[in-house]
């Protein structure tokens, strides 16, 4: 790739009919060489009324819309993520490459703009990663007409300015072009260090503080996770930061 050339990444997002392993596509956007794709399908289940009060895709409105399986939509970005050099761009890219997967739709090559912000915030002065909560406070430049929130074409809005303005700040520490798109997928693959509590009774303090002060709830923490885990509710990042200050 020449300089600043984007033009293998593919921005994408969904919304679903939930957030749990049953859950499927209602709605995929991306964005490829400065085109955008944008369709709604009908889900094998419902929508679920948690999932409709996020992203207003009700039922009625996908009641006639094709299935995403078989769709022109589902061969072309098929298509496109098995191509050697393409790159998948999401944000909390797991749980996106995870819905697709469920329609024979995968990626090996992906960057999580999620990790990467985080990654690039070593003192957590970020209060959340959320994608919506990133465009504000980065004053990323776009209106709520341009990008309304919680719709997948506005989110992959969003996404395209967020990856800017990372890129850009990997760019200014000197790095060079096909470095930081090497670093950045080194960074997604790999579980992120969990820096800051925002739940619980520790809420706010450092992960290492609280490591230092009250090692006997990480041990506690560490437990819930790993029977959540068992019960299908995996936390990777929070087990990987816990394990590794706990030593």
């Amino acid at each position: 790739m020449s300089s600043k050339d984007f033009s293998s990444l593919v921005f994408l997002d969904t919304e679903t009919t939930g957030g749990d392993q049953k859950d499927r596509v209602c709605q995929v956007a991306y964005e490829y060489q400065g085109v955008e794709y944008n369709e709604l399908f009908k889900p094998p289940l419902p929508i679920s009324v948690d999932a409709m009060a996020v992203s207003h895709i009700t039922n009625k409105m996908v009641e006639d819309k094709p299935p995403f399986e078989g769709s022109d939509m589902q061969t072309h970005l098929k298509k496109l993520l098995e191509e050697e050099n393409q790159i998948l761009v999401a944000h909390n890219a797991k749980f996106d490459i995870d819905m697709l997967a469920k329609d024979e739709v995968s990626t090996a090559r992906f960057i999580d703009t999620l990790k990467v912000a985080q990654h690039l915030d070593p003192d957590a002065v970020i209060p959340r990663y959320a994608l919506q909560y990133l465009r504000y406070y980065l004053d990323l430049d776009l209106s709520p007409q341009e990008a309304p929130a919680h719709d997948a074409l506005g989110d992959i809005r969003v996404l395209v300015k967020l990856f800017e303005r990372l890129y850009t700040k990997m760019a200014e520490q000197g790095m060079e072009h096909d470095a930081i798109i090497e670093e950045m997928m080194r960074i997604s693959r790999e579980p992120r260090i969990i820096r800051k509590f925002n739940f619980g009774k520790h809420k706010g303090k450092m992960v290492a503080d609280v490591a230092a002060e009250d090692p006997g709830y990480l041990q506690w923490l560490l437990k819930q996770k790993i029977e959540q885990r068992a019960e299908g509710q995996a936390d990777e990042d929070w087990e990987y930061t816990l394990q590794k200050y706990l030593g």
